[in-house]
This record gives C-alpha cells, sequence and structure tokens, in this order.
C-alpha cells in the first residue's frame, strides 16, 4: 500500500526560520511614518512591539534561529502532518497529485500558535505583562490566548462583532486559556465608542478591531501589541510550515508544481510558500505556480491598487505599501472571517507586483461545496477559510483530468472548522448566499488613501 501520510520525527523540527528578505530580487518598499512621510525607525515601533521583534521585522538575515523554548512548545503539535490526498484524486479522476499540509493539529486549531507562541516569548523576555491584538473568524485570538497562557501573560482580545457573535465557541476558547474577548466595535476604547455612536450595529472589520488593540496598547506601559497576519516577522515564523514541507516533499519523492492557499492577511499560505519560491527566485523551479486566494466579498490582490495605506480603520499604524480596499473598508458578514482583511502582508504585495506569485478570488457558496467535497473524501471538515484554497485545488486537479498531465499540487491547509459548524449549518440549509464587493464600494473605500505626506 502506497503511504498517504509523511511525518517528520521532532528531531526533524526545523531549528530556525527563514527570511525570504534576504532573497529578494527587489527589496521591500519601505514602511512610512505617516507624519514625517519618513521611513520609520525602531523607536517608532516600541511602544508596540518587543526590540527583538522590531529586529526581525526589517531583517535581512536569511535564517533567524528558534528559541529553545519556543521549540519545546512548538513539539506539542510540531512537526504537522503532510498527506497524499488519494481519496479526493479518486473521487475527482485526476491524474493529478494532490498534497496537503495540514495544521488543524495544533491546540487552536490552526497555523496562528506557530507565531502567537513565538510573540508572547519575545514580549516575555521584555518583561510585558499584557498583550492586546485583535481577531476575525478567532483563530488568532485563540491562538494568542494559548500563546499567552504558556508564559502568564495577560491577553486582551477584540473580535470583529459578526464573528464574535457568528462564533461564541472562539471566545470561549480563548476564555478557557485565559484570555479575555470582547465583540468589536467595543465600549472599552475610544474608536470602538465612536464607530457604535456612529453606527450601533456595526459587523466590525479587522481594520476597526486593530485600531481599538493597538489604542489599548499605547495607553499602558506594561502592555504590548501582536498582530497575527500582515507583518514580516508573522510570516518569517511561519515559515516553519514550509520548510517542514520540504522535506516532507522530499521524502514522498515530489516536488509542487502549482502551490495552493487561501489568504487574508497572508501568513499561513506564505509560511507555506515562501521557502518555495525561494527556489523560483533563484531559478531552480521557474514554472512554479504559487496561487493565492482570497473571497470575491473581499478582493484584496484581484480587485485592489498597490498603495501605501493603514493597516487600521483609525490610522494608528504605520503605511505600508500594498495592495488594498482602503482601511475604511467594511466587509460584508461573509463567514471566512480571517479573510475580511482591507490589506495583506507587504511580502505577498510585493511577490505578486513582482510577477512572482498569482491571484484569484472565489465565491462563497463554491467555496464551501469544496469544502464539502473534501469532508466526504478526506475526512476533515475545514474551516471556511482554507476551503477557498480546496476550491481551487479541486479546479486545477480538474484540469489536470482534461488534459492528461500528472501535475503535483499542494494545498497549504491552515486549520479545522471544528468550532464553525453554524456556517456549514447555514450552508447545508441553504441560507448562504454569494457576494462580490461592488466596484463602487471598492472606489468609494479608496477615495480614502492617504496621501503620502513629502518628506
Amino acid at each position: 500500500m502506497e503511504r498517504t501520510k509523511f511525518i517528520l520525527d521532532e528531531k526533524d523540527m526545523p531549528t530556525h526560520w527563514y527570511n525570504i528578505q534576504a532573497d529578494l530580487p527587489k527589496p521591500l518598499p519601505p514602511v512610512m511614518h505617516p507624519a514625517t512621510g519618513k521611513p520609520i525607525t525602531p523607536d517608532d515601533l516600541a511602544p508596540l512591539f518587543p526590540m527583538e521583534l522590531i529586529k526581525q521585522e526589517v531583517s535581512t538575515e536569511r535564517w533567524i534561529e528558534i528559541p529553545e523554548e519556543v521549540r519545546e512548545i512548538y513539539q506539542l503539535w510540531r512537526p504537522t502532518t503532510l498527506f497524499r490526498a488519494r481519496r479526493l484524486e479518486k473521487a475527482l479522476d485526476t491524474p493529478a497529485k494532490i498534497f496537503y499540509k495540514y495544521e488543524g493539529s495544533s491546540p487552536p486549531g490552526s497555523h496562528k500558535p506557530n507565531t502567537a507562541v513565538a510573540q508572547a516569548y519575545y514580549n516575555k523576555q521584555e518583561g510585558i505583562k499584557r498583550i492586546t491584538t485583535e481577531t476575525g473568524a478567532g483563530q488568532w485570538g485563540s491562538a494568542l490566548s494559548f500563546g499567552c497562557g504558556t508564559f502568564g501573560i495577560e491577553c486582551k482580545v477584540y473580535m470583529v462583532a459578526i464573528s464574535y457573535h457568528q462564533k461564541p465557541y472562539r471566545r470561549v476558547m480563548m476564555e478557557t486559556w485565559g484570555g479575555k474577548c470582547v465583540p468589536s466595535p467595543s465600549p472599552d476604547t475610544k474608536v470602538g465608542r465612536e464607530m457604535l455612536a456612529k453606527w450601533p450595529d456595526c459587523p466590525g472589520s479587522l481594520g476597526l478591531a486593530i485600531s481599538e488593540a493597538v489604542e489599548d496598547a499605547v495607553s499602558r506601559d506594561d502592555t504590548h501589541y501582536a498582530l497575527g497576519s500582515v507583518l514580516n516577522h508573522v510570516l518569517l515564523h511561519q515559515t516553519v510550515i514550509g520548510l517542514e514541507a520540504k522535506q516532507l516533499m522530499e521524502m514522498a519523492d515530489v516536488y509542487p508544481d502549482i502551490i495552493v492557499g487561501c489568504i487574508g492577511g497572508g501568513s499561513n499560505f506564505a509560511g507555506l510558500y515562501l521557502p518555495f519560491v525561494k527556489d523560483k527566485i533563484e531559478g531552480k523551479k521557474p514554472n512554479l505556480r504559487i496561487i493565492n486566494v482570497e473571497p470575491t466579498s473581499c478582493p484584496t490582490l484581484t480587485k485592489g491598487p498597490y498603495a501605501y495605506d493603514f493597516g487600521d480603520s483609525a490610522g494608528l499604524t504605520p503605511l505600508m505599501k500594498m495592495y488594498t480596499l482602503g482601511h475604511d473598508f467594511i466587509p460584508p458578514p461573509v463567514h471566512a472571517g480571517g479573510l475580511r482583511y482591507h490589506g495583506m502582508a507587504p511580502i505577498i504585495c510585493h511577490l505578486y507586483n513582482l510577477g512572482l506569485v498569482e491571484a484569484r478570488a472565489e465565491h462563497q457558496l463554491a467555496t464551501f461545496e469544496a469544502g464539502i467535497t473534501f469532508a466526504r473524501t478526506e475526512g476533515i471538515i475545514s474551516a471556511p477559510e482554507p476551503n477557498h484554497a480546496i476550491k481551487v485545488v479541486i479546479d486545477e486537479a480538474l484540469k489536470c483530468k482534461e488534459s492528461g498531465e500528472s501535475k503535483t499540487i499542494l494545498l497549504a491547509h491552515s486549520g479545522h472548522g471544528h468550532v464553525d459548524m453554524a456556517a456549514y449549518d447555514a450552508y447545508l440549509s441553504g441560507k448562504l448566499s454569494d457576494y462580490a464587493y461592488p466596484k463602487e464600494k471598492v472606489d468609494e473605500a479608496l477615495a480614502s488613501l492617504p496621501k503620502m505626506p513629502q518628506a
């Protein structure tokens, strides 16, 4: 019988994270201070992040050592398994070879603790007692509550209101690990109170929740802020996924022709593909296709311009160059809460702008249909977010069926959907609908893009 799963021994787990900034053909555009129009300095970021994370954010060293204390906690679930999706291949009657790297075996059920544990560790080293953050679907809030709990740090989570109500068990998970979770917009911050005064039933957005968490953090000396995606150091920590995957694909004696993953802020998928995109940059695998999949309801890469914008709604963060729908963007209440961010990781945007990766947008109903197919073949009930990538994997596998090509497809599977069953219930009972974000709404949001000050 041929193998369907591949796993490393604990001793083979990566000892270093991979930093793509060492190998980019062009450096990333600088992050800018909104008031001065000049690149930000470490001192500008010090109120929010520990210095070790600030150093990682700007580092061009190829390898960053993973602290032993972090690796010890990683061993609760890492290394994670690479699966060959043989039953899905058979159901599709495709000659394609489909593999998926599954991150749902972590305690919170997703890829997020790869960076949550690291961020909590570096904050603990700097003497920080409390961390604030935002969360969309609740995966990041769960992971940071878990990470903070392992190091005895207090955690306050501002959860996008629509997800707070759609996914109550994510809140319970956070509270079980010792975190405190409130719906955003909340009455706990000035930003939240102002939004509630204007729009009492506001469904919230990641940008708004970021604003609340940042405002909270800068108001206290014992508190830092943590971000679950987008920033360079977050993507760096997630490369443990791709480094394991490269070893496991070698074990399976294959190399991917196509890599597919979902993107909201981009950390899960980038974590898988950055070690592979290095091969493409170096000319070893020039034809490797890397497909970033986003929802049509939040079409950041596929419809947004490449421009400087705030990472949050209130304009409290530095300006990053990214594909954006405008920091005022309030997304529709689709169930893929982790994919409802107005911007995208600058690294992914840079690679997309250079033509090294692709992007595609998918409708909600088709992604749930794909998720059902995956569950009925591979057994895993996926979160709504990776269902977007599963849809594209199935499409690419069916193209192989038409052409007769036996391509190898690698899926970044970010986590299970065991606390997303309300979404599946809504789909199975016919209550979900598709939503394509209209061009006039995009234009309206982009009207508020910040004007870059003259340095």
